[in-house]
């Protein structure tokens, strides 16, 4: 069955042109989109748009381009590369397009990504219990926390406001498990009523609106006495460590990640060997946090 659907418009399409590694040229792409998410080939596999010239596009394709052929087509999405933010999102593994690893394996039964698969980034059939924070007249923008969700023992996750919307509460849900279907507020702006759920959607290139850069002042205690003794590190700040190959960088970054005293990690791990990250993933589930009154909690749920 061809991925694409037949109800789009003709000028919805474009057309492969060349084929080189997971760089696709396409053409009859006028209208598209700087970095506009397109979906190559009767698979669908997912790409970007990073050159446009003319009515031709360069398409960098996230994933295997082998079996593409000159004149299958390219599906625009009108939409930017984006990632969904929202409850669910902490002890997930994605790949580097916010695809989740391990529904993809049950839902695929494979040790392998199919190419082309879909799925939704968040759970969208687990309950969360949100505790609204606002009420009706507030008035909210970008930012402004709508309410909270305990994702863990760990984690209290902040639903906010996206940056683009502004306006007065309408209406808000009462406390009480939701999805991340469900509608929780209502926000009215100009005499129209916007309802939010508890996840949007953000841009991977539009960096995140910010009103002031805080200063940092809490010590990041790494739990490495040569790094704290000789190399001290701040909250919020930012460190690089450089080295040839084989002089612990992934050492040291796992151990930053296991033992500093920090909230949130986020593992992100760019051109590693499989077997570090085969590591992470299982040491990480097997390290527990002890928490007050005496219980112990996974690593992975922060």
């Amino acid at each position: 069955m061809a991925f694409f659907d037949s109800e789009k418009k003709e000028n919805d399409f474009g057309k492969v042109y060349s084929v080189s590694g997971p760089v696709v040229i396409a053409e009859n792409m006028l209208g598209a989109a700087m970095h506009e998410l397109v979906r190559v080939g009767s698979n669908g596999l997912m790409g970007e748009i990073i050159r446009l010239e003319g009515t031709t596009a360069t398409i960098q394709v996230y994933e295997e381009t082998a079996g593409l052929q000159l004149g299958d087509m390219v599906e625009r999405t009108m939409k930017p590369l984006s990632v969904e933010l929202g409850p669910g999102i902490m002890a997930s593994i994605f790949d580097g397009i916010q695809r989740p690893l391990v529904t993809i394996s049950h839902k695929s039964g494979s040790i392998f990504i199919p190419r082309g698969i879909s799925v939704q980034s968040l759970d969208h059939t687990k309950p969360y219990e949100f505790t609204p924070l606002l009420k009706i007249g507030d008035q909210v923008s970008g930012g402004d926390i709508i309410g909270t969700v305990p994702e863990s023992a760990l984690v209290v996750h902040k639903v906010l406001v996206p940056p683009n919307v502004m306006g007065t509460v309408k209406w808000i849900a009462d406390a009480g498990n939701y999805t991340l279907d469900d509608k929780v507020i209502g926000i009215e702006f100009n005499g129209k009523t916007q309802e939010l759920t508890m996840a949007h959607h953000w841009p991977v290139r539009k960096p995140r609106p910010t009103a002031d850069k805080i200063t940092s002042t809490t010590p990041l205690v790494t739990g490495q006495r040569v790094l704290d003794a000789l190399f001290p590190c701040v909250q919020g700040g930012t460190c690089a460590i450089p080295g040839a190959f084989g002089c612990g960088k992934t050492v040291i970054s796992q151990a930053l990640s296991k033992y500093s005293n920090s909230d949130v990690i986020v593992y992100v791990g760019c051109g590693e060997r499989g077997n570090e990250m085969a590591e992470v993933l299982r040491d990480f589930p097997s390290l527990s946090i002890k928490l007050i009154p005496q219980t112990c909690q996974s690593l992975r749920e922060k």
